[in-house]
């Protein structure tokens, strides 16, 4: 079982007397950046001149710097921007300026797991992973309560980098709710396992699958999508709340038995065996591999199935019922 650390378990003097630096000013960056400068720490941010995210951060109170005068002001860098866009940042702004006894840290360990930045052994490597979106780690922050985060340690030569790393997750409100020990490989190939065969491409195939086959099956496109995909979010939430055997607590016996008999033979034995082999492509770094040299030749099928994907019929379907429900609008 893994080991989860809570308020009585970190310790803000740990950051008290040094600068925090965020690296990016996204959803992310924005929520690390004011709920730490709340918390009581110095904290000074990056982004690019000219954007709106630089407008966004001076309207909060900040002056963004660029990033290699952020890394020699800070003790702690926070790296929080794309994973595509961080070893190009490291390279030519961050590591240049690094000096013995520093911390970096990281939302995500794709660029260190996968050797896109290798850090001197003698600065301090740590992560800090909020699971959930930078507006949920704020709003959850203002309420006095947090969002739950994973933490790793990947080098350690100044021998408290634990204690800087539970500090920040603290100082995010992470620890209100508990912060999961793991490691920058478990973090990275889980991510990245649940975004491919679940929480994004298991899900929308398998939406896009059951639309198509109503509507090959000649039912009308509009109720096909409420079939499946607009109630997908129902289920979703009664998950989320109450664990699985709760949601079927909630539905009708006929669907819990539709459940329980006709969900494995969707997701047969065949389907295990293809998580399995992505599960091995990302554990080879065969993904990884793959995704970097997409952005290096300017994404060339990332785009093109982008563009594929915009003109599917539930787009279109899933835009005209949408407007039908104005309580999907924020």
């Amino acid at each position: 079982m893994a080991k989860i650390y809570y308020d009585k378990d970190a310790d803000l003097k740990y950051l008290k007397d040094k600068v925090v630096g965020i690296i990016g000013y996204g959803s992310q960056g924005r929520a690390h950046s004011l709920n730490l400068r709340d918390s009581g720490l110095n904290v000074i941010v990056s982004e690019l001149e000219g954007t709106d995210n630089y407008e966004k951060a001076k309207k909060d109170g900040f002056n963004p710097i660029s990033a290699d005068e952020l890394t020699k002001k800070a003790d702690v860098i926070m790296i929080l921007v794309q994973d595509n866009v961080q070893p190009s940042v490291y390279e030519k702004q961050i590591g240049p300026n690094l000096k013995k006894g520093k911390y970096i840290g990281f939302a995500h360990g794709f660029s260190i797991h996968y050797n896109q930045i290798v850090p001197p052994q003698d600065v301090n490597v740590f992560m800090v992973a909020p699971k959930g979106p930078g507006d949920l780690v704020r709003d959850q922050f203002t309420k006095g309560q947090g969002v739950p985060c994973l933490v790793a340690v990947y080098q350690d030569p100044s021998g408290d980098t634990l204690n800087i790393a539970l500090a920040y997750a603290k100082g995010l409100g992470g620890t209100r709710c508990g912060v999961v020990e793991t490691t920058f490989k478990e973090e990275t190939e889980t991510d990245l396992f649940g975004e491919q065969v679940i929480l994004c491409g298991g899900v929308t195939s398998l939406i896009k699958a059951a639309f198509e086959t109503l509507v090959s099956a000649g039912y009308q496109p509009e109720v096909a999508y409420y079939e499946t995909c607009h109630e997908l979010k129902l289920i979703v939430d009664l998950i989320i709340e109450r664990g699985i055997q709760g949601m079927r607590k909630v539905i009708s016996d006929t669907a819990e038995y539709g459940d329980m008999t006709r969900g494995p033979r969707v997701i047969n034995e065949s389907v295990r065996e293809e998580m399995k082999k992505i599960l091995k492509e990302i554990q080879d770094g065969i993904f990884a591999r793959e995704w970097i040299l997409e952005n290096r030749v300017g994404r060339p099928v990332f785009n093109a199935l982008r563009r594929q994907e915009e003109k599917h019929l539930i787009e279109e379907i899933g835009k005209k019922m949408r407007e039908m429900m104005p309580w999907l609008k924020k």
